[in-house]
């Protein structure tokens, strides 16, 4: 199998030498172009039809947004954003995800002690989404048209409480599923894999155009009914049950490899909830996830997970299908209504 070619675009000369040290140590990755500007790697990307591309957001002529934009417009080709840890930064990286990137990561060093260890395992993953990206953003832009409403109106058929999962491709698909939530929704639990910085921008964005208020989970609030409660980053966060039905949020060890964990926050619903509750993976790398929802589809809950065609990674919903958490498999433009039927 050929190595996963990568061009990496980054204003720093030193960022750029890291970055490549990080995949040059990996024999299935090759390192074939670097860029200090988008314009030259457009010229560039145009020579050497990368399969992944490392991308910063603040870069000289062209910002890394609007190069992204003509990426997925012009020549579809996974990207990775690799963006500082500012507020403003977390707000233009999510931009980013919207506008098609595949996932993002921080940038290492200083205070956050953040490193590029995982990077090599991303830009392999990202690279399998190359072959489909153009029609699987098709699908997922399809995706957000507005759902058919009349399932949403029979109150009888809603669950008590709903909790989901996500990791790569998520952003996307959350605003697609979260966009039709009623108002009056149930209490909505949701673990979306990101870095610390990224939540409280990521929960902003999303309160602004659903109809549903979204929110950072706070340690202790009681969950309350029209509400979706985004877990925060480098937090697990989990149902307790003492004075109420309360969020917790803990700094344990992460669960395979997260915190937060879809499977902490899945286990707890299983333990500490009598209503009824359902339970949704959506797109993601790896396998957290599955083992909760298993949990919580043996404790009585509806689970399903999204589809393979609709998934930008077909990594957690798969594993919680084969291993018997999830009920069923369902096109993302599907998830919202058949949570509500």
């Amino acid at each position: 199998m050929s190595p996963v070619r990568v061009l990496i675009v980054d204003d720093s000369r030193t960022m750029r030498a890291l970055l490549k040290h990080a995949l040059s140590g990996d024999p299935a990755i090759d390192v074939v172009g670097e860029a200090a500007n988008p314009l030259e790697a457009r010229d560039m990307m145009k020579e050497l039809d990368p399969d992944v591309v490392t991308l910063d957001i603040e870069m000289p002529n062209m910002n890394g947004l609007d190069f992204l934009d003509k990426i997925m417009r012009l020549r579809p080709t996974p990207v990775i954003m690799v963006s500082n840890l500012t507020q403003p930064g977390a707000a233009a990286t999510l931009q980013a995800l919207e506008t098609g990137a595949f996932d993002c990561i921080s940038k290492p060093g200083g205070l956050t002690g953040n490193t590029l260890d995982h990077l090599p395992a991303l830009v392999k993953e990202a690279a399998k989404a190359k072959p489909g990206m153009a029609s699987g953003r098709r699908q997922i832009a399809a995706a957000r048209a507005p759902a058919n409403s009349s399932a949403l109106e029979r109150h009888a058929n809603w669950p008590d409480l709903i909790g989901i999962g996500s990791s790569t491709g998520g952003v996307e698909a959350l605003m697609t599923v979260l966009s039709d939530f009623p108002a009056d929704c149930p209490p909505t639990l949701i673990v979306q894999h990101l870095p610390a910085a990224f939540t409280s921008s990521f929960s902003a964005r999303l309160n602004k155009i659903c109809k549903a208020r979204v929110i950072e989970g706070q340690n202790g609030a009681e969950i309350q009914r029209g509400t979706v409660y985004i877990a925060p980053g480098a937090q697990h966060m989990t149902l307790a049950t003492k004075a109420g039905l309360r969020l917790k949020l803990t700094q344990e060890d992460p669960v395979n490899g997260h915190r937060p964990s879809v499977d902490m926050l899945f286990s707890s619903l299983a333990q500490n909830f009598a209503g009824r509750m359902t339970g949704a993976i959506l797109t993601g790398m790896g396998r957290d996830g599955a083992q909760g929802l298993l949990e919580m589809r043996q404790s009585g809950a509806r689970t399903m997970a999204q589809d393979e065609a609709t998934s930008l990674v077909y990594g957690m919903p798969r594993v919680a299908y084969e291993l018997g958490g999830a009920e069923k498999r369902v096109p993302l433009q599907g998830v919202t209504k058949e949570i509500f039927s």
